[in-house]
């Protein structure tokens, strides 16, 4: 593919222990492609040295952006405050962690290069095959009550909507970014709910994954806060504050 012209928005909370190997396999990866891309770090108020690490890979990368949250302010606020910072025609972001490898980037690009999707979201849930280390068997059975959840509550047909790896038009997305109010990790289903009362053209697309120490979501906490998340929406929706 030629003539991309890409963001990639990596949102970060103290990761200074794996920020620098990420940087370096986006960047080796950025080297092979022929696109026009920036990268965007989205710094969520670290207290580990991350802002330093990647202050020190922008001395020699023109493209890599830091911006700085004003706190810890949560993943659904970064990636926000990430994609009003972003200049490409296409945004995508991705974990920290690089769960999802970044060589799965075309898979979500192409169909919105294409104009088949305005939105594509990589799943873990369409083909298990493509998994190779499985989080927990608890993580895993909550997922799928959760993505469940979604399914009753608000309406989204899709088997996965929390995989950290998504993509979309940004001139599609950007007249409703702003009524994204969801600032935690229950930020994907809001996304993807006001894509779809938006009209967008939504894509769920299996992906390679790999569950990787260090995850940020504490068990029950977020979970409760994911699940009030989804009420949240509904009620967002029922009292007129996504129109």
């Amino acid at each position: 593919m030629k003539n991309i012209n890409l963001s990639i928005i990596i949102p970060s909370y103290n990761e200074a222990n794996r920020i620098e190997n990420t940087l370096k396999t986006v960047r080796n990866y950025l080297a092979k492609v022929n696109w026009k891309t920036e990268v965007i770090v989205v710094d969520d108020g670290s207290q580990d040295g991350t802002t330093a690490r990647v202050t020190d890979f922008m001395e020699d990368w023109e493209s890599l952006l830091l911006v700085k949250n004003p706190k810890n302010c949560g993943k659904g606020f970064s990636v926000k405050n990430g994609i009003l910072h972003a200049s490409g025609r296409v945004v995508l972001f991705t974990d920290a962690d690089l769960s999802t490898p970044v060589e799965e980037i075309p898979k979500l690009i192409e169909p919105i290069i294409r104009n088949e999707s305005d939105l594509t979201f990589g799943s873990r849930a369409l083909d298990r095959s493509l998994i190779g280390v499985h989080q927990s068997l608890t993580r895993e059975f909550s997922g799928r009550i959760f993505n469940w959840l979604v399914q009753m509550l608000i309406g989204l047909p899709f088997k996965d909507t929390q995989c950290g790896f998504k993509a979309f038009r940004r001139q599609a997305i950007m007249p409703f970014i702003g009524q994204q109010r969801i600032r935690g990790f229950g930020f994907d289903p809001e996304i993807l709910f006001l894509a779809k009362i938006n009209g967008l053209r939504l894509q769920e697309i299996p992906i390679r994954w790999n569950h990787h120490e260090g995850t940020k979501v504490r068990f029950f906490q977020d979970s409760l806060k994911m699940f009030l998340g989804l009420i949240q929406i509904r009620l967002n929706q029922l009292f007129g504050r996504y129109s």
